[in-house]
């Protein structure tokens, strides 16, 4: 050892600090601890278990009318009585929690799909392209949605199908916005600049590079969107618009029992329960997924 000089000493460790989480941890922390998303994701959850094993828990047919035990009280053979023709309201409720959820998933699915293609194409094109596309957006929002899906039903007439496609319909223009809005916002950025010089196609940019970027405010609008879908049909439903009889759809259930809901309160309250609830969960599970998809909250 050269005299005059000290000891080499250990280099202190670095603290990096805890391991950094994943995106999806940070998103599912963020969630769980989010009291009011985790009740709507029970809430949905449920729900779908009782439509899907609806044979299981249904103590009767729900088609099945006996006249003789029409609009009886809630009881233990009908915990939620029966209607006016006999037919047991526990069952056409568990029975129409699987053509609610389909109207909405249905709906929304179409929406999704043909406004994100409009909303992609319009803020990628720019200029003409955008004008023409968001002008027929801008045409539908005028309109109220109700409005305008009771116009599409009454032209394509009363069925599910239809009433499918009329909520699906009324909601393109807000994915439109919503994709176009978003597209706009990433369409400058370094990478996708990067491909558009290595000579990607829009195509390939849009579905590689766009669309992967923008799907978490289109989940989150999904969400909720599909509790809106929830309340046009059931509305078209109960104007006689959407599910024809004696299909146990809730908003034509509401609609049968209008009639005899003074002597029979209970034919109307439970569908309509079962509406609110059912749009409550996704009101509150979408309401969790924006916050935890919200990069601000990192």
């Amino acid at each position: 050892m050269i005299a005059g000089s000290s000891p080499t000493e250990p280099e202190a460790a670095v603290d990096l600090g805890p391991p950094a989480r994943s995106f999806g941890r940070n998103v599912w922390r963020r969630f769980s601890r989010a009291p009011g998303a985790v009740v709507g994701a029970v809430v949905i959850v449920a729900i779908l278990l009782l439509a899907v094993f609806a044979p299981l828990f249904a103590p009767h047919d729900p088609l099945a009318q006996n006249v003789a035990l029409g609009a009886l009280p809630p009881a233990t053979g009908h915990p939620f009585g029966t209607d006016k023709l006999g037919r047991d309201v526990f069952a056409r409720i568990l029975f129409g929690a699987r053509i609610s959820l389909g109207i909405g998933f249905v709906a929304v699915g179409l929406a999704i799909s043909a406004g994100t293609l409009i909303g992609m194409v319009a803020g990628y094109a720019g200029r003409r392209v955008e004008a023409v596309l968001m002008g027929a957006m801008d045409v539908m929002l005028a309109f109220p949605s109700i409005i305008l899906a009771i116009g599409i039903t009454t032209i394509l007439g009363p069925s599910i199908v239809n009433l499918m496609i009329a909520v699906g319909t009324v909601s393109v223009p807000v994915y439109a916005r919503l994709a176009r809005s978003s597209v706009l916002a990433i369409k400058e950025n370094e990478y996708v600049e990067a491909a558009r010089a290595l000579g990607a196609g829009t195509a390939a940019i849009l579905t590689r590079h766009v669309l992967p970027n923008i799907l978490a405010p289109l989940l989150v609008q999904a969400t909720l969107g599909i509790a809106t879908a929830e309340l046009e049909a059931a509305g078209l439903s109960y104007l006689g618009l959407g599910a024809r009889p004696p299909m146990p759809e809730w908003g034509a259930m509401l609609n049968d029992a209008r009639d005899y809901w003074l002597s029979a309160p209970w034919a109307l309250i439970f569908p309509g329960v079962s509406i609110t609830v059912l749009v409550l969960g996704f009101n509150l599970l979408g309401d969790g997924l924006r916050d935890a998809l919200d990069p601000k909250q990192h």
